[in-house]
């Protein structure tokens, strides 16, 4: 069996792409990281290129008949089952919604595969040093832009001494964030009342200054305070 290099290097280039593009998302902790990102892009390149050779497949047609498969249909099968992986990274969390860049990013790693699957490699090339601009790169300038923080505050209070929204507001504003959400939630047996609060203020917010302020306050049974990332 000879080796054919016309199939090795598509292959090679797709996991390299890949690979680099979940580097980036395991450093920073993302759930998929390096080996899923590097898989993504092998499969599609792989069925990609399956569908390309298909002049090669050992398949029995029906007398006089010629058996031809649009390749097109397979990239656009790729594209809608990677939907599902895609959905398995994003999850919600009280009125955060997180992983939808690693999400993007898996989207278009399958892309990136379809297209050294198909041979337009350098499409593929200028794809992967884009994605990996936008994941690392831009990165660095988003973190010079001015920014609003966003947090998710929730205050567990004791039967009775639950604030009224507007003291709950008055309160955290006097930390410098503004509250754009509240919401509110009793425990089945009435001993606790929750406070789920959504909250802008100025990059930096004074957490450290409002976890003080918080412990505080009399009949607070407790609080959690999560700054929302991607």
């Amino acid at each position: 069996m000879i080796l054919n290099w016309d199939l090795v290097w598509p292959v090679v280039a797709a996991m390299t792409a890949g690979g680099l593009i979940g580097v980036e998302r395991t450093y920073h902790g993302h759930p998929a990281g390096f080996r899923t990102h590097i898989l993504v892009c092998l499969t599609s390149c792989l069925l990609m290129l399956a569908a390309m050779q298909q002049s090669t497949w050992a398949f029995t047609a029906l007398p006089g008949q010629t058996v031809v498969i649009d390749p097109t249909r397979m990239s656009h099968g790729l594209l809608t089952g990677i939907g599902f992986l895609c959905a398995g990274v994003i999850f919600r969390e009280g009125f955060s919604v997180h992983g939808l860049t690693t999400a993007a990013s898996l989207w278009v790693t399958s892309a990136i595969g379809v297209l050294y699957g198909v041979g337009m490699m350098d499409l593929a090339l200028i794809g992967s040093g884009a994605t990996l601009a936008v994941l690392a790169v831009l990165r660095l300038l988003d973190a010079k832009l001015p920014h609003v923080g966003v947090m998710d505050v929730t205050l567990r209070w004791k039967r009775g001494e639950a604030p009224t929204g507007a003291a709950v507001r008055e309160l955290l504003r006097g930390k410098g964030v503004k509250v754009v959400r509240l919401g509110h939630m009793m425990s089945q047996d009435g001993a606790i009342h929750e406070h789920h609060l959504k909250v802008k203020g100025a990059v930096p917010i004074d957490v450290d200054g409002l976890v003080a302020q918080l412990g505080g306050q009399a009949g607070l049974a407790g609080f959690s305070i999560l700054p929302r990332e991607e």
